[in-house]
């Protein structure tokens, strides 16, 4: 009997990516969502299943193998433990005003799409759209002209099943892009691995940056917060409107709040809003992309105010597009070292590469990265008291009660933890840009 996602599901690593729906050869699997965690999670027919184990195979929540994927993609192993396999890294932006401004950060994503599909490189690319239904819920699906791809900009801070829509890459002929962030992207790598189809269709795998995703519980208590009602909702976006960027929603009466990222990001990106799977995540920088785009946090950009992506090529096919498309006057780029990467990601870093392993010896999971740092007391202090708040109002009742506690009071209780984390993180700067 081959083994299936349902281990998986019980050690409660999935990431809710929707690979392992795509691919099972007998549509056993369904995407449910989990009320109770905020999170997608596979639902296994075990009278449809067939025991073939590919949703175990394909599935990026059991842990992946980066030396290996990046030997067998790039034809040699990561050249960086912290940036992964790279040619070359950049600081851009999209020459139209327009993309530049709407999108998160830069619209390089955006515009690098609409070129290759004008270009002909590719048919249609996989990306991701909020619903007009149901105005909080992400809808993954192939963009096949300009206009699509603009609607699917920006980025969304809750849980994406994006590859969901790997499906229709296997019906319908055609080469496709891929856009994702690192489990995405990981889902697909061991994906093309056994399906032959999908490796020859998919062309360009466009990866982002993450820190870790939120889950729709992190989106709900904080329109509570603000006085703002799920259902008079027309329409939410997380960024746009320049950089750093907005979160803006439109009311049915016809009212727009426009909220700055720092304001929303500060409750969002509290940790016992953080799937759990995310705490056991070693890639930030999306390492198997053939370009990784993220925010260019950095001095030099302090007072853009629309915008510049930093990224990473690692891919010829990668590079190629980024060389077409500025020859085309479609792209602004001006090539970085990698440290300036590193250093426009370095808290991120720290708690992907330096912090993770911690979380995952007292979470008690057996997955292993050969792409992280050892850690120290101090990561198995901070790694307690984060992983402690995240089970603790993994319980809807005690979620709740956070609608209401004013941010300072959030602060102060964080203020030691971070004087860590702080302390940490500057140890880890000195040897990291030496």
């Amino acid at each position: 009997m081959g083994q299936t996602i349902e281990s998986v599901i019980k050690d409660k690593l999935c990431t809710g990516c929707g690979t392992c729906v795509s691919l099972c050869p007998n549509e056993a699997l369904e995407l449910t969502l989990d009320y109770e965690k905020g999170i997608y999670v596979p639902e296994l027919n075990k009278e449809r299943c067939i025991d073939c184990s590919v949703c175990y195979e394909v599935c990026p929540g059991s842990g992946i193998d980066f030396g290996g994927l990046s030997k067998e993609i790039f034809g040699k192993k990561p050249n960086n433990v912290l940036i992964g396999s790279y040619l070359n890294c950049y600081t851009g932006y999209a020459t139209d005003r327009k993309i530049r401004y709407n999108s998160a950060s830069g619209g390089l994503v955006t515009q690098l799409l609409i070129f290759a599909l004008e270009a002909g490189i590719i048919d249609g690319a996989l990306v991701t759209r909020m619903k007009t239904s149901e105005t909080l819920k992400p809808e993954p699906f192939i963009a096949r002209t300009k206009n699509e791809i603009i609607a699917a900009s920006k980025s969304k801070y809750c849980p994406v099943p994006a590859n969901l829509a790997l499906s229709e890459i296997l019906e319908e002929e055609g080469r496709f892009a891929v856009v994702g962030l690192p489990c995405h992207i990981q889902g697909v790598r061991k994906a093309e691995r056994i399906n032959k189809k999908l490796r020859e269709r998919i062309v360009l795998h466009l990866g982002l940056f993450c820190s870790h995703a939120s889950t729709f519980w992190a989106t709900e208590l904080f329109l509570q917060r603000i006085g703002v009602e799920k259902k008079e909702i027309v329409s939410l976006d997380y960024r746009g409107e320049g950089w750093p960027g907005f979160m803006k929603i439109l009311l049915k009466d016809g009212t727009t709040k426009m909220l700055p990222l720092p304001l929303y990001w500060d409750f969002l990106g509290q940790d016992f809003l953080i799937p759990r799977r995310c705490l056991m995540c070693s890639d930030g920088l999306n390492e198997l992309a053939d370009l990784s785009f993220g925010d260019a946090w950095l001095p030099d950009f302090s007072n853009d105010n629309l915008g510049t992506s930093i990224l990473i090529a690692r891919s010829s096919a990668g590079k190629r597009l980024l060389k077409n498309a500025k020859s085309a006057g479609k792209i602004e780029l001006n090539e970085i070292p990698p440290d300036k990467v590193i250093q426009s990601q370095l808290n991120m870093l720290y708690f992907k590469k330096k912090n993770v392993n911690s979380r995952i010896k007292l979470l008690r999971q057996k997955i292993r990265y050969d792409n992280t740092l050892k850690p120290n007391t101090l990561d198995y202090l901070f790694a307690l008291f984060l992983c402690l708040n995240n089970y603790i109002f993994s319980k809807q009742t005690l979620r709740k009660c956070v609608r209401k506690i004013p941010m300072k009071v959030f602060h102060a209780y964080h203020f030691i933890p971070n004087l860590v984390y702080s302390k940490m993180t500057n140890d880890f700067v000195k040897k990291a840009m030496l």
